[in-house]
């Protein structure tokens, strides 16, 4: 009995650090330390020959301004928002983008980002959550926003009928779970995902979500590199966080009649990829929310750019 019990015992201890060691790699690879390439000014370092990549990778015509205001929810902390000037000043309503947080990164983690992306003329949210990825606080968040008193600068000046949502890794599950999971969701007229956590791996981190319910136009990314894609099997070990296989699996799982893309960065590594789709990113947010018919040239039609630019791969698109 003595020997089995110290069996028993090894077994465990033997359990205990390989599940140690697989969420270290995990939380190393979902970058918990921030986004500590997005400093201010980051977009320069961004370079394409593709035309309208490079054109959306960069500012737009818009000065930003910033507001905040506290939560009572504590993993949410406050509530950040960057918006154009001009919205001071006009009785414009303007579109709005949530942005869910990557593991370990808070708004504030990598405020450039909220920035560049409100020179195009959106109102850009986001909050302090580190493990956003169920869905629950950006779902509050969006509420609070949507809520705001008469003496806030952002009342009556969102555009309710487009709102935006997206997010990286963690918060790609995040933002599904966001759009599929909660009643609000409905409140979403289009989603990006950037290397989002494949399905058993967000699952197995408490971030569970069905692709499958998406309904609204989807642009899923993710890169080749190995700590997106290590080349296993992801049902049978670490397949890195967003394999191929899985972006195939989730495409395929929406309907057709929803529109949908879904491609992967050359050469980029997961903690890469915020500043390697920034671009699409925003080409797809300006046309879905902004009608800009020069920014849907990147994604519909045979010779949409997406099709023709070396710096993607694996492209499949339903436009």
């Amino acid at each position: 009995m003595k020997k089995v019990l110290i069996v028993l015992a090894v077994i465990l201890v033997i359990a205990a650090v390989a599940v140690f060691a697989f969420l270290s790699h995990i939380k190393s690879v979902f970058g918990v330390s921030g986004n500590t390439e997005i400093v201010e000014g980051y977009y320069k370092n961004f370079h394409s020959d593709a035309p309208l990549e490079q054109k959306y990778s960069q500012t737009g015509d818009y000065i930003v301004h910033y507001t905040e205001f506290p939560s009572d929810n504590a993993s949410i902390g406050r509530v950040r928002v960057w918006y154009p000037e001009d919205l001071e000043t006009t009785d414009q309503v303007w579109p709005m983008i949530v942005v869910v947080n990557a593991s370990g990164t808070p708004a504030a983690s990598y405020e450039p980002f909220f920035q560049r992306l409100a020179t195009w003329g959106f109102i850009v949210v986001g909050n302090e959550d580190p493990q956003a990825g169920n869905g629950e606080t950006t779902s509050l968040t969006l509420d609070a926003v949507l809520s705001l008193s008469g003496d806030s600068v952002l009342s009556g000046r969102i555009d309710e009928e487009n709102i935006g949502i997206l997010g990286f890794s963690q918060g790609g599950a995040g933002a599904i779970c966001a759009v599929t999971n909660f009643e609000n969701g409905s409140r979403y007229k289009t989603m990006f995902t950037g290397s989002a956590a494949y399905p058993t791996l967000a699952k197995n981190m408490g971030w569970g979500y069905d692709a499958s319910k998406i309904t609204i136009p989807y642009f899923m990314a993710a890169g080749t590199g190995k700590s997106d894609d290590s080349g296993t099997d992801p049902e049978t070990g670490f397949g890195g966080v967003a394999p191929l296989s899985s972006l195939i699996a989730n495409y395929s799982s929406i309907p057709d009649s929803v529109p949908k893309v879904r491609a992967r960065a050359v050469g980029a590594e997961h903690e890469q990829m915020l500043m390697r789709s920034d671009g699409y990113m925003t080409a797809w947010m300006c046309y879905y929310l902004q009608g800009d018919e020069t920014a849907g040239t990147v994604f519909f039609g045979e010779d949409a750019e997406l099709l023709h630019n070396a710096n993607w791969q694996d492209v499949e698109k339903n436009l």
